[in-house]
């Protein structure tokens, strides 16, 4: 008889993100060290400028806006201008979520760190999962959950410091935990979110700008990523950072990336796991994204256990996951380096889609999460890579210099 795999042996996985060279963790330490402030390396060789504004286009992955460039022409005119040295895409965080990489941008730091590692995850000290976003815990603190100074905390008294934002962002807990320190500018269409962007970066001699976009990101949840409403918001998006550079003083270093890509998962692959007894043998908890999921086991659970519920996941998904545990996706490197405090945050069992596939714990979630099309959360590269787009606005008459 051929010897069985053993479960605990270390998965073949993906090469983590690209932490400290070229990842979402570096643009705003890079922005901020191009403005000339000590004490950050421009990994991601932004130009020397006095503002620097960064469009963060939730859902914005470098595979689709290639896919989709014909909607875009004014990005596309940037891709043809080329960049220099700076590069045209970086890693997003892991997981390949909001949480995560809103989290790695606002801190400079990988998730092993800011320790915002998932959609929901366990808290310990409640022995409950929390969500991340958009449904903060009333007894998770996020200053306590996310304690490290943010780069906006970092530079405040250098630059000004302003993010323009939709308004009920400007206090949220994820803000709190992943943004805090800079100057809140609210509105609710893109229109009014430019005009204020350029109205407020005028008035400083040295800015740094977070400028957000969520629009993209609805849609791909919604309809697909492949559907006429998602491209009709990518056009739109095109349009604004048009209108960004036109509106921005002359000079302003604009940046245009995204928190993660998106790929779309029919119908008949969102399926509910937790009706197959074996893929929850002695699982206390679940959390994550559809497509990474946490398995937190019982605390008297072995390696036994652990082994069989590994053992279970293969057999029934096969090629189309990747399943690891906490360990490994620490000696992985895929959250960075994992500080203590992070570490029981993480899953002991770990489950990642490889396909177009999407994982739910039916028990826990509303039927409408799988009604969502557009799905991300896992190592691919639609899912991880994000454009890093750099070029110079053509600027607003009448701003000071």
């Amino acid at each position: 008889m051929a010897a069985q795999p053993d479960p605990l042996a270390a998965p073949d996985l993906p090469s983590p993100p690209l932490f400290g060279s070229k990842s979402i963790a570096e643009v705003f330490t890079s922005a901020a060290a191009s403005l000339g402030l000590p004490g950050f390396s421009n990994h991601l060789k932004l130009p020397a400028a006095d503002r620097v504004c960064v469009v963060l286009a939730d859902g914005l992955g470098r595979g689709l806006l290639k896919q989709k460039a014909s909607h875009t022409p004014f990005l596309r005119s940037v891709v043809a201008a080329g960049q220099g040295s700076v590069p045209t895409w970086i890693d997003a965080a892991f997981p390949s979520t909001t949480a995560a990489s809103l989290a790695s941008l606002g801190t400079g730091r990988p998730a092993g760190h800011h320790g915002m590692v998932g959609y929901d995850v366990l808290d310990p000290a409640q022995d409950k999962v929390v969500n991340l976003l958009g449904n903060w815990d009333a007894l998770v603190d996020p200053a306590v959950w996310q304690p490290h100074r943010t780069v906006f905390e970092q530079v405040a008294n250098e630059v000004d410091v302003v993010t323009v934002s939709l308004p009920q962002f400007g206090n949220s807990p994820m803000t709190q935990a992943a943004l805090r320190g800079s100057r809140f500018v609210g509105g609710t269409t893109l229109h009014a979110r430019t005009a204020s962007a350029g109205e407020a970066m005028a008035g400083s001699p040295r800015s740094l700008m977070y400028f957000y976009v969520n629009e993209l990101d609805k849609a791909g949840h919604r309809y697909g990523c492949q559907s006429a409403r998602w491209e009709h918001q990518l056009e739109e998006l095109d349009a604004t950072v048009k209108r960004l550079s036109a509106s921005l003083p002359a000079g302003t270093t604009i940046v245009v990336t995204g928190d993660h890509g998106m790929l779309d998962v029919p119908e008949s692959q969102r399926l509910d796991y937790s009706a197959e007894p074996a893929l929850v043998a002695g699982v206390r908890h679940t959390a994550g994204e559809p497509r990474m999921v946490h398995l937190y086991l019982e605390p008297d659970a072995g390696n036994t256990v652990k082994e069989e519920l590994i053992a279970a996941w293969r057999k029934r998904f096969g090629e189309r996951v990747w399943v690891f545990t906490r360990e490994q996706a620490i000696a992985a490197g895929l959250f960075g380096e994992v500080q203590a405090q992070v570490a029981p945050r993480i899953g002991d069992v770990m489950i990642a889609a490889r396909d177009t596939l999407a994982l739910y714990d039916a028990r826990r979630v509303r039927p409408a999460a799988m009604e969502v099309v557009g799905q991300h959360g896992s190592l691919t590269k639609a899912e991880r890579e994000v454009p890093f787009l750099c070029f110079t606005a053509t600027g607003r008459k009448g701003a000071r210099g």
